[in-house]
């Protein structure tokens, strides 16, 4: 849903845009070309009243015989400057046919009789009751039919009789004619009058057309939601079951969109009729088709989305909702232009403006540059992946989501930050989802009331449960009696666990302590609180007593590093050995050298 209001955003911009741009929409576009002071020399085809004559006859004489291609050249022997040109195209094709059946119905035209001056006066072919039929020249333009002629059209062929037509105009059967010139001489007369703006028989051919276009919305909508259904519950796989039956629905309005502007396009209503009338039909087929593109495009992520999950690399699954949003600009931009084409708004003149404010733009559009850089550089250097725990600044979490703009990362409290792409390029990433291994490294606090043959059978026993584990590294750990503390004995524990993910760790973490205190307990050995013990005593001058041996206090300093050098070679005696070289620690014995011999 973000996607597709972003989307619509964009639209709604460039639309916007592309308006302001062509705020006089309604008046003629001239093209120029730039630099180019001399206007563009008349054509031939219109160069005199008989050139514009047999342009014109020539042109419908192949339309009617299949060539819809000349309909451009008959347009352009008509004067349509008074036509809006939202519906220019629409109504000179009316027009054009309407003419040439004015023409029919009157006689065949003689060209020999018609004038070859290039520039003089209007040349007049027949004088009607309702008006005449006439050849004007205009600067620039050259010979074409004028305005007033294509304004009293329709009232000139109302009042010639379709009954004969004259000798010779006739041997060629207009089988493409519009539907409404072939039915308008079949309606009534009194369904032909004026009834609040339009004809009564085009109030209720409108009605017909509305009525039909809904009923085809919601035929098709219906139609294609029981077939999303079936095809779901019967067939699909994956993503693609948890898609909407709906999904399709804008091929309904699309439908309908459609059989409005086909239906409008046979009626020859007014221009100003047909402008307020195409314009709504037009923005409703390019929001329809639109929005079918945006759910089209949702089922191709569905695809890629399953595609990715079969996959083992992250990075596709990084890559895909990229790809889905780029296709989704990508339709928007279409949309736009789609719209713009069928509104005859000059996308050139958006695209010049964008040229001459290119420094301005491009100063606005720094961040978003920056923030897309930064999403390529997270994807081509493979940074991280969608699920690492990354710690970027003082942000820490899971990455949730890679986008154009910014990188979602689901906090440890289950907040979500957005953290900017421009922020990646240059940031310090620690990605914790790239460990092959993750630690532990704790002390222990033994009482220390407890004896060093205790200290070293915990200290086994620790080793022991690191080798016997399942997950945790067996070749390199390390367990030792490491420091006197304020209040206790220190022994390190620097352990490994090799495990996928945060979750696994923790459990296996719990399992490795809770053994831990279970040896304790065994061996007899307690962990120390951080407490002092305040000894109270008489001052009598007696010294503990010592473990082995008497003791006599030595007469002088010599005779006391005598004492404390003979007493540290008798422990090392009893415990390694004198002059004994043990080997570098073996880090998969926890440090421990080998007794074996």
């Amino acid at each position: 849903m973000n996607e597709t209001r972003q989307s619509l955003y964009i639209l709604a911009i460039i639309l916007i845009s592309l308006l302001a741009q062509n705020f006089a929409f309604a008046q003629e576009s001239i093209n120029t070309t730039p630099g180019a002071d001399e206007p563009s020399p008349i054509p031939s085809s219109l160069i005199s009243p008989r050139a514009t004559m047999e342009t014109f006859l020539g042109a419908m004489r192949a339309v009617r015989g299949g060539n819809s291609e000349k309909f451009e050249q008959a347009i352009a022997a008509l004067d349509l400057s008074e036509i809006n040109p939202l519906v220019r195209a629409e109504k000179g094709r009316d027009l054009a046919w309407i003419l040439q059946e004015v023409i029919d119905r009157t006689r065949k035209p003689d060209l020999n009789r018609f004038s070859d001056q290039t520039i003089g006066e209007p040349f007049v072919f027949q004088v009607y009751e309702n008006g005449k039929i006439e050849i004007d020249f205009t600067e620039h333009q050259g010979w074409r039919f004028s305005t007033s002629t294509i304004a009293a059209l329709p009232a000139l062929l109302d009042e010639l009789p379709d009954s004969d037509k004259a000798k010779g105009t006739g041997d060629i059967r207009a089988t493409r004619m519009p539907l409404h010139l072939q039915l308008r001489g079949m309606i009534p007369s009194k369904w032909k009058e004026q009834g609040l703006i339009l004809e009564r028989w085009q109030w209720i051919a409108i009605f017909i057309i509305v009525l039909l276009g809904t009923i085809i919305d919601k035929l098709v909508a219906v139609l294609l939601r029981l077939g999303v259904k079936f095809w779901r519950t019967r067939y699909a796989k994956g993503s693609f079951r948890n898609i909407s039956d709906a999904i399709l629905r804008p091929f309904g309005l699309m439908a309908m969109a459609f059989t409005w502007w086909a239906g409008l396009n046979t009626l020859g209503l007014a221009a100003t009729i047909l402008v307020i009338l195409l314009i709504s039909v037009k923005f409703l087929a390019a929001l329809s088709t639109v929005w079918a593109a945006y759910r089209l495009v949702d089922l191709l992520a569905a695809f890629l989305h399953d595609a990715a999950a079969n996959t083992e690399s992250k990075l596709d699954d990084a890559v895909v909702p990229l790809v889905t949003k780029t296709m989704k600009v990508f339709v928007t931009v279409m949309g736009a232009v789609f719209i713009a084409d069928n509104l005859n708004i000059d996308v050139t003149s958006l695209l010049a403006g964008l040229g001459l404010g290119g420094l301005a733009f491009a100063l606005a559009a720094k961040d978003v540059a920056g923030n897309l850089f930064g999403s390529v550089t997270v994807l081509l250097d493979q940074t991280f992946n969608i699920g690492d725990w990354v710690i970027i600044g003082d942000v820490e979490g899971s990455v949730e989501h890679i986008g154009f703009r910014s990188t979602r990362i689901r906090t440890f409290y289950n907040s979500l930050v957005s953290v900017p792409n421009s922020n990646l390029i240059t940031a310090n990433v620690d990605n914790m989802g790239k460990r092959s291994y993750r630690r532990l490294s704790c002390k222990m606090s033994l009482a220390y009331n407890t004896p060093p043959d205790r200290i070293d059978a915990f200290c086994e026993g620790v080793r022991e449960l690191v080798r016997q584990h399942p997950y945790t590294r067996k070749d390199y750990f390390h367990v030792y009696l490491n420091e006197f503390s304020a209040s206790a004995l220190e022994v390190l524990v620097y352990v490994f666990w090799q495990t996928p993910e945060w979750g696994t760790e923790l459990r296996e973490r719990h399992r490795f302590l809770i053994d831990c205190l279970r040896i304790a307990r065994r061996l007899g050995v307690e962990f120390a609180y951080p407490t002092q013990t305040l000894y109270m005593r008489e001052s009598d001058g007696e010294l503990p007593t010592p473990e082995v041996g008497e003791f006599s206090p030595p007469q002088s300093e010599r005779d006391a590093m005598k004492l404390g050098s003979a007493e540290a070679r008798s422990v090392v005696a009893a415990t390694l050995g004198l002059g004994v070289i043990p080997p570098p620690a073996n880090t998969a014995d926890g440090g421990q050298e080998d007794d074996s011999e």
